[in-house]
């Protein structure tokens, strides 16, 4: 499968989560979105989102001033 990156610098909550939700719309399950944010709150707010509507949080990280969650894309409800 293959990894998509999405730029969510310069946003701030809720938009970073709105963005991620958008993209994963348009993927395919076993894909996976990375998403890199400038608001430390992407850290707590795309792996709650991602419990919720059952993807997968595979990674989050803070590397300098970005932080960085990697998703897979689950199966549709």
């Amino acid at each position: 499968m293959s990894r998509h990156i999405l730029d969510c610098h310069r946003l701030l909550c809720p938009m970073p989560v709105i963005r991620v939700q958008d993209r994963i719309a348009g993927l395919q399950p076993g894909e996976e979105l990375e998403a890199v944010c400038t608001d430390p709150g992407a850290l707590n707010d795309i792996p709650a989102w991602c419990r919720i509507n059952g993807h997968e949080v595979l990674e989050t990280r803070r590397q300098g001033e970005e932080y960085i969650v990697v998703v897979r894309v689950g199966e549709p409800a």
